[in-house]
């Protein structure tokens, strides 16, 4: 899955990102994404698991030409002054995150006004028909990998107050870009 679909939507979320911007990534885990991380940019990355840190470190060492640092920050309460960055970047994090709502509110709080938020999120469907395996299938996922996959992720970031510029379905209504800007 990862190799056939979600790479090609990693490299899209990054595409966007502009030249010479500040970039933070929250729920970084692994590290999936730095493969795609521009040359040309600053990025920090947070993750609240340090052994998911390590993994990223481990995996950054094959990319010393990008600028980026890692830091174990629980996104709901993150050391960064208000206005910070350029773009928040979250790929398939935000259905993991116990609070959401608190963890969306304090990315738009370290997004500069007029900067962007771009949410790569699998969440619960507006269509019943695909619900039914997705409740089906979560008590599973949720015990093995901590994912719930019935998250209403969308309707969370306007909650915490963000304006979405740019919806995208990916894989029906359950895989969704989303890039967003402050209220």
């Amino acid at each position: 899955m990862e190799k056939r679909v979600f790479s090609k939507w990693r490299k899209m979320v990054w595409e966007m990102v502009q030249p010479d911007s500040k970039v933070l990534e929250v729920g970084i885990g692994t590290g999936k994404n730095i493969p795609y991380y521009p040359e040309y940019i600053e990025i920090v990355g947070v993750d609240f698991s340090q052994g998911m840190l390590d993994k990223a470190l481990q995996r950054s060492n094959k990319y010393q030409n990008k600028k980026m640092r890692f830091i174990k920050m629980d996104v709901t309460h993150l050391i960064f002054p208000k206005d910070h960055f350029d773009f928040v970047i979250s790929t398939f994090v935000f259905c993991t995150v116990p609070y959401p709502i608190a963890g969306l509110k304090e990315v738009k709080r370290v997004l500069k006004p007029g900067g962007q938020a771009i949410f790569l999120e699998h969440m619960r469907s507006s269509k019943w028909f695909n619900n039914v395996p997705l409740y089906m299938m979560n008590p599973v996922i949720k015990a093995l990998v901590g994912t719930s996959v019935i998250r209403k992720t969308k309707e969370n970031i306007l909650e915490a107050g963000f304006h979405i510029v740019k919806e995208e379905n990916l894989f029906s209504d359950i895989v969704k870009l989303l890039v967003c800007r402050k209220n």
